[in-house]
């Protein structure tokens, strides 16, 4: 072997190449898994707080608007830990229309010439917790609402 291949000949190896790949690549990497993880999280909690909203809906539609037996019943709809009934459900009349729920009073007469329905929003709210303080832009608080017609 002539003497410039000698002085080559380590610049030829490739031991090593897979370590240092591994170490150019895994700080991508190991974002990208934090960053599935917040979201997948982000998402549970938002599902929780849907979830318990839903129930106080649902407990109001069983037993007439009662705030107090609502908050409950959000509280305990998921057993999801840090979910609170804020803010607190609130009753309201309206009529029905082609944008929603139309504002009235409630001893109104809508256009379909029926008196003006009786609606509950129920609002759940649950403070999201964060693998490795990295909250990437997503929502400290995550509060969900819910509107039932009443009986």
């Amino acid at each position: 072997m002539s003497s410039r291949g000698r002085l080559l000949d380590p610049f030829r190896s490739t031991g090593g190449v897979a370590a240092i790949e591994f170490a150019i690549i895994s700080p991508v990497l190991l974002a990208l898994i934090v960053s599935v993880i917040e979201l997948g999280l982000a998402t549970r909690d938002s599902l929780r707080a849907q979830a318990a909203a839903a129930a106080g809906a649902y407990y109001s539609v069983q037993n007439g608007f009662d705030a107090t037996g609502i908050a409950a019943a959000v509280v305990n709809g998921t057993g999801a830990p840090g979910l609170s009934a804020s803010p607190a459900p609130t009753l309201f009349c309206g009529c029905p229309s082609a944008g929603g729920i139309g504002p009235a009073t409630c001893d109104a007469t809508c256009d379909d010439g029926a008196p003006a329905r009786k609606y509950v929003r129920v609002s759940a709210s649950i403070t999201r917790t964060s693998v490795l303080d990295a909250d990437l832009g997503l929502p400290t608080v995550i509060t969900r609402q819910s509107i039932m017609r009443l009986p």
